[in-house]
């Protein structure tokens, strides 16, 4: 498998070629490639930088992808058109169902996925889609 930075975003499938659910194990030879780099997070996430293409996040109690996000070298389109550089305008003429949440400071909409936005220029810098567990009580153990 490789990474395809040019394929559509997928809420709730994944992209890139990559898909949600699939296991370290499964996504091994990415993983493993010359300059990715990983963190672990709050002592249960384990979160891949893919090339400065995409971030892969991973449970580490059942070790499956959850969440993928675009970061800059990432070229393909959320619902055909938005990507990273789109103004807020273009991305809600696009797709009419992305509310701010003030609280996370993200566009969310319930079709899987939520957009992060460069403070300083106002544009589309980081799209991410997550696996639909991701707000229920079994995601922190990992039951899914």
């Amino acid at each position: 498998m490789q990474l395809d930075v040019n394929s559509p975003i997928l809420p709730y499938l994944g992209f890139g070629n990559i898909k949600l659910y699939s296991t370290m194990d499964e996504l091994n030879n990415i993983l493993k490639l010359e300059g990715v780099t990983s963190v672990v997070l709050n002592d249960t996430w384990i979160q891949y930088n893919v090339l400065d293409s995409i971030e892969l996040y991973f449970h580490k109690k059942n070790e499956k992808l959850f969440r993928i996000t675009t970061l800059d070298k990432y070229k393909g389109k959320l619902f055909g058109k938005i990507g990273v550089g789109s103004s807020i305008e273009e991305m809600l003429q696009i797709e009419s169902t992305f509310k701010y949440d003030e609280f996370e400071e993200v566009w969310e909409s319930e079709k899987g996925v939520f957009i992060e936005m460069d403070a300083e220029t106002n544009k589309v810098r980081w799209i991410s889609v997550y696996i639909r567990e991701l707000d229920s009580d079994d995601f922190e153990q990992a039951n899914w």
